[in-house]
């Protein structure tokens, strides 16, 4: 704000209270050259008061014009910028520094009580109701730094220094005075105490605020909308909290949307995520998990990539020591309608979860399976969603569907459907399932693991379909690798394919969007106890290092396992051998996307049809449906889908003949 204020004039106090104007100590209110005191009419001041200039008409909805200034209003202790439009405080203003256009409009109580950290430093029982995993919140948290806060604590060296940090993090930004930021408008709200508000963020028709972030930037505004109830929250850039959302003890990412009615209490939301109607309890909610109905509740877990379908349930209490069992969902979870899950259960990643389940069972070893409800345990169904065209329509939108618009991204989002993590998943579902094939003969038409039944005649064609996703995996990464480099000869072709880094090999993990390998993330968490790595800064700069390195660091992993799955080194494997490979990549790559266009031609096929054209004949029917859901031929996805695989059939075919140039 600017500086250079001075006090009122003789001539100003008289103007100002014939417009209806009182202070405690008109000493104590200053204001800027050129101050315009036919600005303010019927306010009363207390405390410190600075003043900034009204010149500006402000225009608000409908095309109403109003001039800026203050009216009807208690404002005690405040930094006023210029051109603010104050109008109707109905109880009073206190403790402010309120910036240049700001508009506060027939609001009831806007005020800070104390020092304050804004929801700074906030514990939340995540995952675990009854404690044991407790999330500490800040402006900067990131997705990365929840999930090692939430699933670290066997490292509690890491977990103790992290969290002093945040809680030193708090104390320095604690205040007395709040901010609320240039462009802010707060419309007809009721209450709000203990609330830090960002440039352009929107507060309209709220209910009830109280200790918390509303950390809004002007390249991407925070909405806060009719009937909200928070307490205890961080609500980070873009996001739309709305429609009578009531939130206890949260922290909201960038670009969420929690509205229509939704309840949630110490839960964490990260990028993308959206929540409507339902319930969430003690979750950690990684990048785009998505819950819409008002039947649906979610308690006690970890998701990312997540869509709960509508009466989705989940329990993690057994009425003995309590609410203190968890529920892990990995990336790309789906619950459909009138899913039901009992914890601890780990359900693998990409998985579609279909009726009640009253065992614990982990399934993460088994991804991309159907979890189908049998009469007395879980029936596993392998690999089968790698054939839904569901699954690769999801890894479509969710990059397209990243609507953060904020230059300063806070959590790190690999979006790629096949990664490091996700194959090694695979590749030990496949080895489960070789196992199972092996195993007594005589046990009926299902074999067990670890409470799951799996029919035998879907065993080989798990194997089958795991096998494709395996290859396609690892052609790409050779076609990727090939293509940046378009080796000239052999010897350059085998100095291509060693990796620039030995960072990548072995286990990698899923760090709520990040994949990353696991021997990083140790070594990471290893400074930090060790106090090599000091400040929640470079914490995150470390993670974007990761984010920024994954496409080497996967590199050295793919060119690992290439030569495992080879069983030859580089300089054994012919250009032969890479041929052959990419051959099989071909076909892999065309059997699997005609099974998923197979699926889709399902939702134009004649069952599909029914309630269609329903006042006439057959034909009507074919017609209607026509008209209001297109054709197979036309469906926009689709035609991108085959486009794609067309495009990469085509750089694979050009690395083929190349290869066969160099033989």
């Amino acid at each position: 704000m600017a500086s250079n204020y001075r006090q009122l004039t003789t001539n100003e106090i008289a103007q100002l209270t014939n417009s209806g104007c009182s202070s405690d100590d008109w000493t104590k209110i200053s204001v800027r050259d050129a101050f315009h005191p036919e600005r303010i009419q019927r306010t009363h001041f207390s405390g410190n008061i600075k003043i900034g200039v009204f010149q500006k008409e402000i225009t608000f909805a409908g095309g109403v014009v109003k001039p800026s200034g203050i009216r009807d209003a208690i404002i005690h202790n405040c930094i006023i910028g210029n051109d603010v439009y104050i109008h109707k405080v109905n109880n009073y203003l206190a403790n402010y520094e309120i910036e240049d256009n700001v508009i506060i409009e027939n609001v009831d109580l806007l005020t800070l009580t104390g020092e304050t950290a804004f929801g700074n430093g906030t514990s939340l029982a995540v995952v675990i109701e009854g404690g044991g995993r407790e999330l500490l919140i800040y402006d900067h948290l990131s997705a990365q730094v929840a999930y090692i806060l939430t699933f670290y604590r066997h490292q509690p060296a890491v977990i103790r220094k992290l969290e002093a940090e945040i809680r030193q993090y708090a104390d320095s930004i604690s205040a007395t005075v709040g901010r609320i930021g240039r462009g802010s408008k707060i419309i007809n709200c009721c209450s709000i105490k203990n609330v830090k508000i960002g440039p352009a963020a929107t507060l309209e028709n709220v209910e009830f605020l109280e200790n918390g972030s509303i950390n809004s930037v002007s390249e991407a505004p925070i909405y806060i909308g009719p009937g909200v109830i928070a307490k205890d929250f961080i609500v980070n850039s873009g996001s739309t909290v709305s429609s009578s959302a009531i939130l206890s003890g949260c922290f909201v990412g960038q670009n969420c949307v929690l509205d229509k009615q939704f309840t949630a209490t110490h839960s964490a939301f990260f990028s993308n995520c959206e929540g409507s109607q339902g319930e969430a309890s003690s979750i950690l909610a990684g990048p785009y998990t998505v819950t819409h109905h008002e039947s649906t509740i979610l308690i006690a877990s970890y998701y990312s990539f997540y869509n709960a379908g509508s009466g989705t349930n989940q329990s993690n209490h057994r009425y003995k020591l309590g609410p203190m069992h968890q529920g892990i969902l990995e990336r790309g979870v789906k619950t459909a309608s009138a899913s039901y899950l009992v914890w601890p259960t780990l359900v693998g990643a990409f998985s579609v979860v279909l009726g009640r389940h009253d065992a614990n069972f982990d399934s993460g070893d088994l991804p991309f399976s159907y979890l189908v409800e049998g009469e007395k345990e879980t029936v596993l169904v392998p690999a089968v969603n790698l054939r839904s065209i569901g699954t690769f329509r999801d890894a479509n939108k969710w990059v397209k569907r990243d609507g953060r618009t904020d230059p300063n991204r806070q959590d790190y989002i690999i979006f790629d459907l096949f990664n490091p993590f996700i194959i090694q998943k695979i590749q030990n579902g496949q080895k489960i399932l070789k196992i199972l094939v092996q195993s007594d003969p005589d046990s009926g038409d299902y074999v067990n693991y670890q409470n799951l039944k799996i029919r035998k005649d879907w065993l080989m064609k798990g194997q089958q379909l795991y096998e494709m996703a395996i290859i396609i995996y690892f052609g790409n990464c050779l076609i990727k690798r090939l293509s940046a480099f378009q080796p000239q000869n052999v010897t350059a072709l085998k100095n291509c394919l060693l990796p620039e880094t030995t960072v990548g090999k072995g286990r990698w993990c899923d760090l709520a969007g990040l994949i990353a390998p696991h021997e990083r993330i140790e070594e990471l968490l290893h400074e930090i106890a060790q106090n090599k790595l000091s400040g929640l800064d470079q914490l995150t700069a470390s993670f974007q290092q990761i984010y920024q390195n994954y496409s080497t660091f996967e590199w050295k992993w793919g060119s690992d396992a290439l030569q495992t799955y080879f069983n030859k080194n580089w300089n054994e494997i012919s250009v032969t051998d890479l041929i052959n490979f990419l051959e099989d990549w071909k076909k892999s790559l065309t059997e699997l996307t005609e099974l998923q266009l197979s699926d889709a031609q399902k939702e134009f096929s004649e069952p599909s049809q029914i309630s269609f054209g329903i006042d006439g004949s057959a034909e009507t029917r074919q017609l209607d449906f026509r008209q209001v859901r297109g054709t197979f031929e036309e469906e926009r996805f689709i035609n991108d889908l085959k486009a794609s695989v067309a495009d990469q059939l085509k750089t694979g075919e050009q690395i083929i003949q190349s290869l066969k140039s160099l033989r």
